[in-house]
């Protein structure tokens, strides 16, 4: 038998192989910010998967979580029951999340008064600064959490994958995750989340 170096074609089956894997790999990259979790390969392996919605009878009540904002108040996911939150991962080192911030804002504004609200959990951040530089840059007026080591997001293991940024959340009046979202988000998908929703007695 002859060496794989020397087969028939080796070389060239050896080439196809290490260009059909950096393929993949430039593929899960471009799905958002980070992507290691094997349920986020799963989730944006499609455009259909990415956006989800859950029936009232599926749903499960959102963890609790708490902490400060960028401006070092105390917040808590609690403070806001009985309102839809939309709850949104970021990052100021994330383009797709600086591509939807724009969006989030300008859905927040337009719903604000029907009982919807918005929190952010801000991560993998350094500083605080860097943080309140993006939302300057995009005029984001709703609060986040400061979370850079991820502390938060794992409350929300099975929900949202901690390495898939950006992610987005629509919690129900009851306090239960509604709708996610595994992808950065055009106006048209946020409101795709938050209108069934709202529409809920």
């Amino acid at each position: 038998m002859l060496p794989s170096s020397t087969a028939p074609g080796g070389p060239r089956i050896a080439r196809r192989a290490a260009l059909t894997g950096a393929a993949l790999t430039v593929v899960v990259a471009a799905s958002g910010c980070g992507s290691d979790n094997a349920d986020t390969r799963q989730a944006t392996s499609s455009p259909d998967q990415r956006l989800t919605h859950l029936a009232s009878a599926e749903r499960e009540s959102a963890p609790e979580i708490s902490g400060e904002s960028l401006t070092g108040e105390p917040i808590a996911l609690s403070e806001f029951r009985g309102r839809i939150v939309v709850i949104n991962v970021w990052g100021s080192w994330c383009a797709p999340c600086r591509a939807e911030a724009p969006h989030l804002q300008k859905v927040y504004a337009d719903l604000r008064d029907q009982g919807v609200t918005f929190l952010g959990i801000n991560t993998r951040d350094a500083s605080r600064e860097a943080a309140r530089r993006f939302e300057e840059s995009f005029g984001v007026t709703y609060p986040s959490l400061f979370d850079p080591d991820g502390r938060q997001l794992l409350k929300f293991k099975g929900t949202l994958p901690p390495s898939a940024i950006p992610t987005t959340l629509v919690v129900d009046r009851k306090g239960r995750v509604a709708a996610r979202a595994l992808k950065a988000l055009s106006e048209a998908d946020l409101r795709s989340l938050i209108d069934p929703v709202l529409k809920e007695g």
